[in-house]
């Protein structure tokens, strides 16, 4: 028997629901709205954005660091400039410090030569002004005297060759000893230069290896640099696919509205007006319980009203078959557990009372033609883990 019932217009629907399933974006029952996937998707992009400044922000500073460190690397590159040339600076005093040594060695050598010919030469002399006979004696001199004054001028004159003989050899003496003396003194220089090469050779080394390791750390920042560039790319990239998807789904939003302001101005039939099929009461009883089978009874007759809703609206399909398999509408439909629920006709007794109610009229949500798991912000009519809208 068929029960007629009246329903008063309804209150303006709230929001319009949508769902995410394969990527694509369409309205459902028990599902995330529009709105709610619009905010959720405008969360994500200024996520995005705050990672995108993040990395602007990690980057500015790498850059930083690096321009500090190529400054330093500039400063360390003159630095090791100068002490190569002071190296070589050190080299070429320690190569001519060797030169001069080699030549003060072969001075010393001939005046030490010299000395000896000198000595050689003036006991050659003293030898034969003493030892032999002749004109060129000392005596022989001294006994040709023709007079006295002759004498002493003749003696005056051997004094003079000794003196001058004892002069030379203590010239060269000097000479030689002057020259051993400039020998100890540059091989004390050479010394003293060699130490100062082994300091600019580590000083040199050690600017080296600020060098090498001041270069790595220019190039670590560099690397990082390019590689936060690569992830501030990916991220734009990111956000014009947000900012697409955003466009998206404010256009299905605007849609939703759209119908939502047709739905509530759509004309409803009475219940009397519904002819329902064979098959109809287990479709209802099955959907009812797959969505509100664990839910109390008055759960389960708000959900069957929501599919009456629907028929009678002229916003969706008119009878109980197309309102439940209206595309990407029902969860269960999509996922299998109706058509299972069909097979085994799982529905309780409870779901087939409350679609029973549905099919005659009885309604508890007014006329909702949605509902999902309560959330911030969405106002309507709870019945135990649904609000109905």
């Amino acid at each position: 028997m068929r029960m007629s019932y009246k329903r008063p217009m309804a209150m303006l629907l709230a929001t319009m629901v949508a769902v995410v399933s394969a990527g694509s974006v369409s309205t459902t029952v028990n599902a995330e709205t529009t709105l709610e996937r619009l905010q959720k998707a405008k969360a994500e992009r200024e996520k995005t954005q705050d990672a995108k400044e993040d990395t602007e922000d990690r980057k500015e500073s790498l850059e930083i660091t690096k321009n500090s460190l190529l400054g330093q690397l500039s400063t360390l590159n003159d630095d090791l400039a100068q002490v190569s040339m002071n190296l070589e600076r050190i080299e070429s005093e320690i190569s001519e410090k060797e030169l001069q040594i080699q030549q003060t060695e072969a001075e010393l050598e001939e005046a030490i030569r010299t000395q000896d010919e000198q000595y050689e030469g003036m006991k050659q002399r003293i030898k034969a002004m003493y030892e032999r006979g002749g004109s060129d004696s000392y005596l022989d001199i001294l006994f040709s005297s023709t007079s006295f004054s002759d004498f002493l001028n003749k003696s005056d004159y051997i004094d003079r060759i000794h003196a001058q003989d004892r002069k030379m050899l203590q010239q060269f003496k000097k000479m030689r000893e002057h020259i051993e003396e400039t020998k100890v003194r540059l091989n004390e220089e050479l010394v003293d230069l060699n130490g100062l090469r082994e300091e600019a050779e580590a000083e040199k080394s050690r600017v080296a290896g600020l060098v090498s390791r001041t270069s790595a750390n220019v190039s670590s920042y560099s690397n990082q640099i390019a590689d936060a560039e690569a992830t501030i790319n990916a991220l734009e990239s990111m956000i014009d696919e947000q900012e697409q998807d955003i466009a998206a789904l404010q256009k299905q939003y605007e849609e939703e509205l759209a119908k939502s302001r047709l739905a509530a101005k759509s004309k409803w039939r009475d219940i009397s007006e519904v002819t329902f099929e064979e098959g109809d009461r287990k479709l209802m009883a099955n959907i009812i319980y797959c969505e509100a089978g664990g839910e109390p009874y008055s759960g389960q007759v708000a959900v069957g009203a929501v599919v009456i809703n629907r028929v009678l609206s002229s916003v969706y399909p008119n009878t109980v078959v197309g309102v439940v398999y209206q595309n990407k509408q029902f969860s269960p439909v999509a996922s299998g557990r109706l058509a299972l629920a069909l097979a085994n006709d799982s529905a309780t007794a409870s779901c087939y009372k409350a679609a029973d109610e549905a099919m005659s009229g009885v309604t508890n949500v007014g006329q909702c033609v949605y509902f999902r798991t309560p959330i911030p912000g969405l106002e309507g009519i709870r019945i135990g883990g649904h609000i109905f809208y």
